[in-house]
């Protein structure tokens, strides 16, 4: 029979995203408990805006907690795991959103070992840490969602790119594989992939738009951190219950994965 009546609903569903502070995390963590979900809201350093995030999720009707912790440390890891089962209970959808940020992007003879070190933990041992502490819980249930940001860089792989777009296509590898080896426990794991996306910080600086970046995507402009959430409030409803091992871009067709 037709459901004519489809929504993003995520009653009784518990998100944890990583990054939760940042400008993409902060606008999944409202989107997600706009449709019903409470949000464990993770962060690094700014507790301050983790406070400030989880009084608008309370504002919405929903349970939420502010933890930190670093997403590349195993320990870090377990202990966010324990303290969220303990306040809050099993979380069923996880975003692995938080992401080192190493500045300036350097050739692969300048950048330093370090930064791809630094990448690999945020961009793929984040994940592996996640799902090692979080999937248990999620196979006992039969039900679960793993949602990892990826990136259009990681198709793109231009110029300076390395440590980044190279961590990230090891995580796209992880994701796959992680896809099948618990798919039969009905949880999903797929991957968003954002181009250049209009945040916050780009409507306060009024730098909404760049001609040239626009001028390669056949949508010809940038997306917004909203559209990009959207996509992670589909992924974790019932809506996308047979989506799993995929690469979605949300990129205004700036890449397009071919068959």
């Amino acid at each position: 029979m037709l459901n004519t009546k489809l929504q993003l609903n995520l009653d009784g569903h518990l998100a944890v995203i990583t990054g939760a502070t940042g400008q993409l995390g902060r606008v999944m963590a409202r989107t997600l408990a706009a449709c019903g979900a409470d949000v464990v809201v993770h962060y690094h350093q700014n507790a301050t805006k983790a406070a400030d995030l989880c009084q608008e999720i309370t504002a919405l009707g929903r349970r939420t907690l502010a933890v930190t912790g670093d997403v590349g440390q195993k320990a870090d890891v377990f202990a966010l795991h324990d303290t969220v089962v303990a306040q809050l209970g099993h979380p069923d959808i996880i975003v692995t959103n938080a992401v080192s940020q190493i500045h300036p992007w350097q050739t692969v003879l300048e950048e330093e070992e370090e930064d791809y070190e630094d990448q690999f933990r945020s961009c793929v041992l984040q994940n592996v840490f996640f799902a090692k502490a979080f999937v248990p819980a999620m196979i006992e249930r039969r039900w679960g969602r793993f949602i990892g940001i990826n990136t259009e860089c990681s198709m793109q792989l231009f110029q300076n790119q390395s440590a980044y777009g190279g961590a990230k296509r090891a995580m796209d590898g992880v994701m796959r594989v992680l896809a099948k080896e618990i798919g039969e426990h009905q949880i999903t794991v797929n991957q968003v992939a954002p181009g250049w996306t209009i945040s916050d910080i780009d409507r306060e600086r009024g730098s909404e738009q760049n001609e040239r970046y626009a001028s390669t995507v056949p949508l010809a402009r940038r997306g917004t951190d909203q559209e990009i959430a959207n996509v992670v409030a589909f992924l974790a409803s019932d809506l996308s219950s047979f989506i799993t091992g995929a690469y979605i871009p949300v990129s205004g067709g700036n890449v397009m994965p071919t068959i």
